[in-house]
């Protein structure tokens, strides 16, 4: 019989919707930016990484190589998905900062898993910065490149 057990199910709901919700920014900031992949993609993504580590956290528990190749083939996954944001035109390639940020959005979500808060906010933040802060330095070497 399907039964819920309530001690862990709130601390994982939590960790669920912090996943989602540090994925938020990322997610805004590509939606304005490209609308390759956007508001739906990157919370999904951090929820599927937490929600994936969290189903076999208890079936993994002193194994370190099980969490090893866990994460390498979460992670390896989330590349493809990212892969499919790259385009290529002629001679240029758009869509990398993207793809990285589906990339380091999977490992918020793995982070929360973890309960590693500090290092899910640290990429967050870090990836948030990154794209609003070196994208317009990348727009003004792009022009002068054409110019």
């Amino acid at each position: 019989m399907f039964e819920i057990n309530w001690q862990s199910f709130l601390p994982e709901i939590v960790k669920l919707c912090s996943a989602f919700i540090l994925a938020l920014p990322i997610a805004w900031e590509r939606e304005q930016a490209t609308r390759l992949i956007g508001l739906r993609t990157f919370p999904i993504v951090a929820l599927a990484s937490c929600g994936y580590l969290l189903v076999v956290n208890s079936l993994l528990e002193g194994s370190p190589d099980a969490y090893a190749r866990l994460i390498q083939g979460l992670m390896t996954g989330i590349g493809f998905i990212g892969g499919g944001a790259i385009l290529k035109q002629d001679y240029t390639v758009r869509g990398t900062a993207t793809a990285a940020s589906v990339w380091s959005t999977g490992a918020v979500g793995a982070a929360v898993a973890f309960s590693r808060y500090d290092v899910a906010i640290s990429i967050t933040v870090l990836n948030f910065l990154v794209l609003k802060l070196l994208t317009p330095l990348k727009k003004d070497e792009d022009e002068g490149e054409t110019a």
